[in-house]
Parts: structure tokens; C-alpha cells; sequence
């Protein structure tokens, strides 16, 4: 059974400083990527995509292949990314919920805080953490500032792009400006600079670039890369959600973004406007490996790039993330590190984005922080067929969870209903073989993996976006309904 930890809560100032001494040399070049799911040339989710510099970057080093996170949203998954703690533990399971607010993380030491106790340097610019605000105290420097983490994008003039009433930030469409008016290609230019300059103190580089994640506004010329007539739709069962418990039935919610982009016959030009973005992004991190193969520290950065979590586009007839199937939690997760990793290898062990700090923790030979909660695959650094027993867990809101191995995905729902899908014989994953009797060892083995209980909710914040995320399971029931009712007069909750 994954382990429960104690948390112990340290404020910034009382880490003891270690001497620079004590680590090996690595600079950490650390890339996060918004809402990509597994439509990268090097993971085979999508035929048609194009993604020549995140197929490079794989081949440098290990590209695993069953990664995936903690949360199937963005603020609850980078959160455990950058703290190490679950949100089983820490209670932040939405995007309302600042992980500073958790009375369980408030004081967290977090990752580059960990590495700038050790003598880094730790800077960044994008989105590292969920929102505009890069947790001030987590850093030396942040462009462009401690309050905000990325300028803002050029959008089309008439809203909503997509031609569909009622998108709100599901929307998408060309921008008619040069890459470089782009956030994220500000935030490549920035991180790109200091490549360029000569690094004399071990450095944390931060670089967060927002697309994917909606709305779709990208220059023309990567729309034009994807003909619209020419695309491939995802794969899709009619009767998917037959053999799903109710919960995950109103967790799809195929009646909101599903039915509102088919009945447009709009979901063609949304594949489109995905691949497009996907394509920006890819020659955003083009930009960002050239400056470091042309400067002056060429061989002198490690790269540990991941996406936060993965992405429908129909299947299971559902959009966006905020499921437990594996179209949302499969992510992006590749390492390259000279003197460690060799060229081209894959690695098919599970693991999950939790994991990453104890990694880096184990990679730079820091002190152990007894409250990670996640497990080192350094191992499969060195040698990408080492055995790993522990599944990867991803919850989504409190008490609903996904374990995932090499070969089962076990969903088991917080009134206990269950998913089973054996991904030999059914990568859709559209076969729920849970209620199968021959199965019922194969579950209790699964679910050992589960957290023994769940938090509480962590305190949630005032206001929130569109994309924020679902505050609770049953409040979650509640929006979903009202989505489902927009028009309607509604009797009082």
C-alpha cells in the first residue's frame, strides 16, 4: 500500500542552506507543457500530429510511455508536481484551491525551494504552477513577474472564433500575428537568454508554455499545417458510457462540450485547432533546445519536460480533462541527462508526475524530504526496463480514484462503483470488466493501491475560470446538472 507520511511543514527561512559542495554539478532545465495529452509523434496518439522537437528531445533520452498524474486538472496535478504530496493528503483536488491554503501544504518546501536550500539558483517564466501567480516564495527570479507568469495572448476579433453560442474559453480559431506576439513565445525568448549566458551557479530554469490549453488562439500558419478535410476523428463508441457507473457518466458529461461541438458539426475544425496548438507549442520548445545546443552550456543542462495531465477530444464522448479514464491522466514525461540516460530509451514502467521530486531529490543528491509521497524513478533513468512494482494512482475530487499499472487501469468511485479495462485487449478502454467474477482478485490487488482515506477539501478560493475545475463530488453533481439544465429555471440547492 502506497505510504502515509507524515507532512512536516517548513517555512522558507528555516531551511538549513547546504554547501554547493554537497551536489553534483546538473543544471535542471524544467519544461511544462498545458493540457497535452499523448498526441506527440513519439507516444502514437494521434497519426496526424507533428511534433519533430519533442520526438528529437525523446530520442535524447527516456520517454515513458505509461506516465501519468496525479490529477486529472491542472492546479490539484501541479500541486502534487511541485510539493510532492497527493491530493488524497493535501485536500486540494480543484483548481479553487490554492495549495498554500491546504492546511496541509501551507507551509510546503517545494521543489525549487528544495533545490535553492542546496545552493541553486531557481528561476522561471510561464506556467510552472496553476494561474497567474508563480508562488513568489519558490523562486529567485520570475519573469515577467512574481504576480503574473506570462503575458497575455493575442485573441480574433469577433469571439467566439469557433462560430458556436455559449463557448465560452472553449473556443478556438487562427490569430492573425507573428509567433513572436505569442506569451509563449515571450517566455521562450526569456528563458532562451539566459541559455545563452554562461552558467556559473547550478541552475533550476523554469519554463512553463501554456498551449495546448484553451482557447485555441494560435498563428494561422499552424492551422494551415491540418486541413480540416482531411483530419481523423478520435475513435468513439456511441454506447461508451453504457457499461460506466453514474458517476463517471456525469463526470463525461456528454451533453455539455460533446453535444454543443457535434450538433455544430463543429468537431472536426476542434481536432484542427488542437493538432495547431500542439504544433505551436512544439516549435516554442524548438526554440528553447536551440538555444541551448548553440550556447555556451550545451551538455551542461538536464531536461525533464512534462504536460500536467492528458486531454479528450470525444472519446468517451467528453471534452477537456476532469475524468479518471486514460485519455486524461496519460501525460508527457521525458528526461535527458548527459551522463546518465542513453539515447532512445523507452521506458513502459507506470509511473506518475508525483513522482518527479523524489526523482530530482535522488538525481541531484539532496537531502531526503519525508513527506514526498511519490517514488523515485531514478532506477529508470539508468535502465528504463528496471521493475517497478507501484502503480500510478490519480484521483479527480475527493474519494474517486484511478490505479493504473502496465497493463489495468481499476477506477473505483466514492460510492464504491467501480471500472476495470484491461489495456492489452482494450486500449479505448471501452469494455468495463469490473463486474466480471473472475476479476474480483485482480481488483483487491489493485486496490491496495488505493489512499486509506481522503482529506477533507482544502479551502478554495475566491473566484475561478471557466476551466477551474468541479468543487466537490457533490457539488460536482450539481454544476454538471446545471450545465445540463442552462435555459431552465432550477429548484434551489
Amino acid at each position: 500500500m502506497l505510504s502515509r507520511r507524515a507532512f512536516i511543514p517548513a517555512a522558507a527561512g528555516s531551511l538549513t542552506i547546504l554547501t554547493r559542495a554537497a551536489v553534483p554539478r546538473r543544471n535542471i532545465l524544467f519544461i511544462a507543457i498545458d493540457d497535452l495529452n499523448d498526441w506527440v509523434g513519439c507516444l502514437g496518439g494521434n497519426p496526424q500530429t507533428r511534433t519533430p522537437n519533442l520526438d528529437r528531445l525523446a530520442k535524447q533520452g527516456v520517454l515513458f510511455t505509461n506516465a501519468h498524474c496525479a490529477a486529472p486538472l491542472c492546479n490539484p496535478s501541479r500541486a502534487a508536481i511541485m510539493t510532492g504530496v497527493r491530493p488524497a493528503t493535501s485536500g486540494v483536488y480543484t483548481n479553487r484551491q490554492p495549495f498554500r491554503q491546504s492546511p496541509v501544504t501551507k507551509g510546503a518546501v517545494t521543489l525549487p525551494m528544495h533545490l535553492r536550500a542546496h545552493g541553486y539558483r531557481v528561476i522561471g517564466s510561464g506556467k510552472i504552477y496553476h494561474g497567474g501567480f508563480p508562488d513568489p516564495q519558490s523562486w529567485d527570479d520570475y519573469w515577467p513577474s512574481q504576480q503574473r507568469n506570462k503575458p497575455p495572448d493575442p485573441a480574433p476579433p469577433n469571439l467566439p472564433a469557433n462560430g458556436i453560442p455559449g463557448s465560452g474559453n472553449m473556443d478556438w480559431g487562427p490569430v492573425n500575428v507573428p509567433d513572436g506576439e505569442m506569451g509563449d513565445t515571450q517566455v521562450v525568448e526569456w528563458v532562451s537568454r539566459h541559455l545563452s549566458k554562461k552558467v556559473t551557479q547550478p541552475l533550476f530554469l523554469g519554463c512553463g508554455l501554456f498551449r495546448p490549453h484553451l482557447p485555441w488562439y494560435v498563428p494561422r500558419k499552424y492551422f494551415e499545417m491540418f486541413p480540416v478535410e482531411r483530419l481523423e476523428l478520435p475513435p468513439v463508441r456511441e454506447d461508451d458510457l453504457d457499461d460506466i457507473p453514474p458517476i463517471g457518466r456525469r463526470f463525461a458529461d456528454n451533453n455539455g462540450d460533446h453535444k454543443r461541438i457535434t450538433s455544430h458539426g463543429k468537431w472536426r475544425q476542434a481536432v484542427q485547432a488542437y493538432l495547431a496548438s500542439i504544433a505551436f507549442t512544439d516549435a516554442s520548445l524548438g526554440r528553447v533546445l536551440r538555444a541551448l545546443e548553440t550556447g555556451p552550456n550545451a551538455g551542461d543542462f538536464s531536461i525533464v519536460l512534462w504536460s500536467d495531465h492528458g486531454w479528450h477530444l470525444g472519446e468517451k464522448l467528453h471534452w477537456r480533462k476532469f475524468t479518471l479514464w486514460e485519455e486524461a491522466t496519460r501525460n508527457v514525461l521525458m528526461a535527458s541527462i548527459p551522463g546518465l540516460t542513453k539515447p532512445g530509451g523507452r521506458c513502459r514502467r507506470s509511473v506518475s508526475l508525483l513522482d518527479i521530486y523524489p526523482t530530482m531529490v535522488d538525481l541531484l543528491a539532496l537531502a531526503p524530504r519525508q513527506e514526498l509521497e511519490g517514488i523515485s524513478f531514478f532506477r529508470q533513468l539508468k535502465d528504463p526496463a528496471a521493475p517497478r512494482e507501484a502503480p500510478a494512482l490519480t484521483t479527480y475530487l475527493r474519494g474517486n480514484h484511478s490505479v493504473r499499472d502496465e497493463r489495468w487501469r481499476y477506477i473505483r468511485y466514492r460510492d464504491g462503483t467501480e471500472e476495470l479495462y484491461d489495456h492489452d485487449q482494450d486500449p479505448q478502454e471501452w469494455n468495463n470488466l469490473a463486474g466480471k467474477p473472475e476479476f474480483q482478485d485482480l481488483k483487491a490487488r489493485l486496490a491496495r493501491w488505493l489512499p486509506q482515506t481522503d482529506a477533507p477539501d482544502s479551502p478554495t478560493a475566491q473566484g475561478a475560470d471557466e476551466d477551474a475545475g468541479l468543487g466537490s463530488a457533490r457539488e460536482a453533481e450539481r454544476q454538471l446538472e446545471r450545465r445540463r439544465n442552462r435555459g431552465k429555471k432550477l429548484p434551489p440547492q
